[in-house]
């Protein structure tokens, strides 16, 4: 047998345009694809999620195949095993791949001796963000935001930004429309074949949640079909209500490509070619067209530079000290009166999937309030979400929405009260809890928490002058000390089960 140059592809690592298989051939290039058990039986996936990756691997393997590649796709206990499994049977002349997601998956092909190729899967490479932090004492995201418009051309006219402003989000933070008032187009749904049900059968039997139902796409003509709809049908109404929570549409006019993205059936280049063009040719209108580039170019891109700019150490922070463990609520929605969380980890629990906003401002802001450990919330998040990785929610529980990194990633706590909530939803209206009061039996926990957390805080809080203001108000309450006992009372209650 022909010695042939084995091509590493790991399983969000689906796409022939990714640097390993871009010069490829199916003549001088064998592909290994591993299905580790250990992976699988490492975390208490969500059902979707485990499913989401291995279909879509045996999927792409399937492509390779048509394409004429010789694919050796390998179930092994771990990802070395079946790395020294092939060696064994095909003694290829060199293993390569692109560089791995995770900091685990690059120390392994290190100690394995794989070559690696400098990742294309995003559209700035961490050397790339080095340039824009060199000489910057401090940045946000804002600033890299700008720096990506102007480096990659997006929504750019010369050297002004289209329209003549950055970002619109004065136009997107409207709540929903009143009930009844607004039609949420419906993402496409593939019917599950004889793979998917293969998959399902062979997954762990811890893994939770309910059973797939075809709404995240496996393949790459799923994938393009569902950017097809969201262009055409979702990208015009993104903007306005991009902040909105409601229980008439769990999906409102979100584009839920991120699980497509993030396993690379989608490259963000051609996502935000598509949403560019949309706008140039008058179809969506600025803000959305706006809004929705951002969160490829400017969120998204930050967020993966940050897990690679920080220390490892960064995963196991704890700035305010929160050692709360898990309520039980996050795995049992009966277990909480408050309609805002039990909707929410009722639609985790169905879908794997919210939008940023109820992950951000209810289930975040829920735990950096309650105090709950940092790196248990974490691994719930990351066991939880269908588009979840490593580099996404590291960054992102521990720095936007736990404040755990003391502000390297955000300059101040996303903490909000049951006005928030209220305002960008319709959960309160429904609610047994009044979010206008902060003591008493039928006080809303987030609003009591709130202040509760602000007093809990107000030393390492005095001198930052995005929150100071608000420390100063809950200093000054009459009923603090009733506040602070009610406080106690609800994270007790929280804890149990009971509220």
């Amino acid at each position: 047998m022909r010695s042939k140059i084995t091509v590493w592809v790991f399983g969000d690592q689906l796409n022939t345009s990714f640097s390993a298989l871009q010069s490829a051939q199916p003549t001088t290039h064998r592909i290994l694809m591993v299905e580790s058990q250990q992976k699988l039986e490492s975390r208490n996936w969500h059902v979707q999620r485990a499913h989401l990756h291995i279909a879509s691997m045996h999927r792409f393997a399937d492509a390779l195949t048509t394409k004429g590649y010789e694919v050796d796709y390998r179930k092994a206990s771990s990802f070395s095993q079946g790395f020294l499994e092939h060696c064994a049977e095909f003694s290829p002349s060199e293993v390569i791949a692109t560089e791995p997601n995770s900091r685990s998956s690059r120390k392994l092909l290190a100690s394995l001796d794989v070559v690696t190729l400098p990742s294309n899967q995003f559209l700035c490479h961490p050397h790339d963000f080095a340039d824009f932090t060199t000489g910057r004492k401090s940045f946000k995201m804002e600033d890299f935001y700008r720096w990506q418009r102007k480096r990659l051309g997006y929504l750019m006219d010369g050297d002004d930004p289209a329209e003549g402003q950055w970002n619109f989000d004065e136009l997107n933070r409207l709540p929903p429309p009143k009930p009844g008032t607004k039609i949420w187009p419906s993402p496409p749904v593939s019917s599950l074949d004889n793979t998917d049900h293969e998959v399902l059968e062979q997954l762990p039997s811890r893994v939770f949640g309910a059973t797939p139902v075809g709404i995240w796409p496996t393949s790459r003509s799923e994938a393009l079909r569902r950017l097809d709809h969201f262009i055409e049908n979702v990208l015009p109404e993104f903007g306005p209500h991009e902040d909105a929570m409601t229980t008439e549409s769990w999906h409102l006019a979100h584009s839920m490509l991120s699980p497509a993205l993030n396993i690379g059936l989608l490259h963000p280049r051609e996502v935000c070619d598509r949403a560019e063009m949309a706008y140039r040719e008058g179809k969506v209108p600025i803000q959305s067209a706006e809004g929705f580039i951002r969160q490829i170019i400017g969120w998204r891109e930050y967020v993966w530079n940050l897990y690679w700019k920080e220390p490892e150490t960064y995963a196991s922070l704890n700035y305010l000290d929160a050692n709360a463990p898990l309520p039980p609520l996050f795995t049992d929605a009966s277990r909480t009166q408050m309609n805002c969380l039990s909707s929410i980890v009722t639609d985790i629990h169905d879908r794997a999937w919210v939008h940023h906003i109820p992950r951000l401002m209810v289930l975040g802001n829920f735990a950096l309030l309650t105090g709950i450990n940092p790196q248990q919330f974490t691994q719930w998040m990351w066991d939880s979400f269908v588009d979840a990785a490593e580099w996404v929610m590291v960054p992102n529980v521990i720095g936007m929405s736990l404040y755990a990194d003391g502000g390297i990633m955000a300059t101040k706590p996303y903490a909000a009260g049951g006005a928030y909530i209220d305002r960008m939803s319709n959960y309160c209206k429904s609610c047994s809890f009044d979010r206008k009061k902060r003591t008493g039996d039928d006080a809303c926990p987030f609003t009591t928490l709130y202040w509760d957390f602000l007093l809990r805080h107000s030393e390492k809080f005095a001198k930052n002058p995005r929150i100071v203001t608000q420390v100063r108000a809950a200093q000054k309450l009459s009923d603090g000390n009733d506040v602070r006992i009610r406080a106690q009372y609800v994270m007790d209650q929280i804890q149990l089960g009971n509220l």
